[in-house]
């Protein structure tokens, strides 16, 4: 008797078939497919909340030889739809490990194509751009899946922050920090709440579409925009509240999501990216100092301008570009305390060039009280 999964395929909307075998559940699995440069930090990947509602391809042959551990989740489970790779470790070996890449992910019911050619597939993403695909049981597509796939919504439109964020405000950090930061979750990261803690800060999370007098009440030193996924223009609610804190001169920090929801706020337009930048290893440059930090990225839409200004928004600047394509990295307002990057200086995992942005935001929560 075989040992070896059976038999299954991913299937994009544009009609290109992907073999190899299925770990998991059978069911036809429909996602936006997208695919991520990182050799490491699997785990943080699939437990990153912005990447709700997506397939990712994983460029490094081998996947799941050091486990999963109970101390690098992102968040509380896994937030992809599936998962793709060369290969799936039979095997793991790490002190920090508590059990084996596979069965935590089926455990989840997180469905993992292996035996696939990852290169092809992410040269085939690379050409034509991520789209929708379905990931199923078999050799040949089943009129299921066939359905499943025609039924997937574009990720354009689609509001995932409301679906990922917690329903209630919760604390953390030590009471007695120094700093009190209010912080939007939008899809955030653990290991942006650790750096907050880090910087001797406690922070209170709350909802994505949480009043800004209620947050205004709280008489926060900072506000904090977290990462998330979806497209940010279905996020509606949230440049009116943006503004309204703004207006109090209360410093504001945004990453990603909270980036590109800081453009929107001040006249900016978003769209969605070819491909997207999703992986540890894209070059930025800080136009300021001219030094270029090697980031930490996921994310498929960007703020449109250029190295020459954002388009629409005449109150913000430019600050960081990648140097890849060009596109936006980095916001400031002209006037306000406020700042943004699109790429994730928390870096979970690394690399932790871009870590000393959260002492720029701290000193802004001391300027504020001098």
């Amino acid at each position: 008797m075989s040992t070896l999964p059976p038999k299954g395929f991913l299937l994009l909307e544009d009609g290109t078939l992907f073999l190899g075998r299925l770990v998991g559940p059978t069911a036809p699995t429909v996602a936006e497919v997208v695919f991520t440069t990182n050799m490491t930090g699997y785990q943080e990947v699939f437990t990153d909340p912005s990447y709700r509602g997506q397939t990712v391809v994983l460029t490094a042959p081998q996947i799941g030889n050091y486990g999963v551990n109970t101390e690098d989740p992102e968040s509380a489970k896994p937030q992809v739809a599936g998962v793709v790779v060369r290969e799936l470790s039979p095997t793991y070996s790490n002190w920090r490990a508590t059990g084996g890449l596979r069965e935590w992910l089926e455990e989840h019911q997180v469905p993992v194509l292996t035996e696939v050619d990852t290169r092809r597939l992410t040269k085939h993403l690379r050409a034509a751009g991520v789209m929708r695909g379905v990931i199923g049981l078999g050799e040949t597509p089943s009129r299921e899946a066939l359905a499943v796939l025609e039924g997937c919504p574009s990720m354009e439109g689609l509001d995932l922050a409301t679906v990922v964020s917690t329903r209630e405000a919760y604390s953390w950090g030590k009471p007695d920090a120094t700093y009190h930061v209010v912080a939007y979750d939008y899809g955030i990261k653990r290991n942006i709440l650790r750096l907050f803690e880090a910087h001797d800060c406690r922070v209170t999370v709350v909802p994505s579409d949480t009043p800004a007098d209620r947050v205004l009440a709280m008489n926060p030193d900072g506000v904090f925009l977290s990462n998330g996924p979806g497209d940010p223009d279905a996020v509606t609610y949230a440049p009116a509240t943006i503004r309204e804190i703004a207006a109090t001169q209360t410093p504001m920090f945004g990453i990603c999501l909270g980036h590109q929801l800081i453009g929107l706020s001040f006249g900016a337009r978003t769209e969605k990216m070819p491909f997207g930048h999703r992986g540890g290893n894209q070059p930025v440059k800080d136009l300021a100092t001219g030094k270029v930090l090697i980031t930490s990225q996921n994310h498929g839409f960007a703020v449109v301008g250029s190295i020459e200004g954002v388009e629409g928004a005449p109150d913000l600047a430019i600050t960081h570009i990648n140097l890849n394509d060009g596109t936006v990295e980095g916001l400031r307002h002209r006037t306000l305390p406020i700042f943004a990057v699109q790429y994730h200086p928390e870096a979970a995992p690394g690399p932790h060039d871009a870590i000393p942005l959260f002492d720029r935001f701290l000193e802004a929560l001391r300027h504020r009280r001098q």
